[in-house]
């Protein structure tokens, strides 16, 4: 009886602390690359929304720099400015197209580098 009581009892199932140190290093990298990424996301969709919004409203390309620039200021854009942004013309509508990039440092020379592309409908 003695035996298969210490047998039970060996098999023991968790964590080792190594185990523990190693997952808790990898949550708190992930929290700091997402608590980074976030904000750059949300800057990605206002700059889709002012870019969408100045392609609506305006008509020449100053024009739509300009709104774009006026949105931008209200948004706290900063990656990208009016004279960035690539305007032409399907039929009647006014297509606005960005391109640009965002960088995270990681660790020494490590970066994560976010690139975005888009363009009005």
């Amino acid at each position: 009886m003695n035996r298969q009581f210490s047998a039970r009892r060996s098999r023991q199932r968790g964590l080792s602390f190594f185990g523990v140190i190693f997952i808790g290093v990898l949550a708190v990298a992930a929290f700091a690359i997402g608590g980074q990424s976030v904000p750059i996301f949300l800057e990605y969709q206002a700059i889709n929304k002012a870019a969408t919004k100045a392609a609506r409203e305006a008509s020449t390309v100053p024009e739509i720099r300009a709104a774009f620039d006026r949105a931008a200021a209200i948004d706290d854009i900063s990656s990208i400015k009016g004279s960035d942004l690539e305007i032409s013309k399907r039929g009647d509508n006014v297509i606005v197209g960005y391109k640009y990039s965002r960088e995270i440092a990681l660790a020494g020379p490590a970066y994560l580098v976010y690139r975005f592309e888009g363009q009005t409908k």
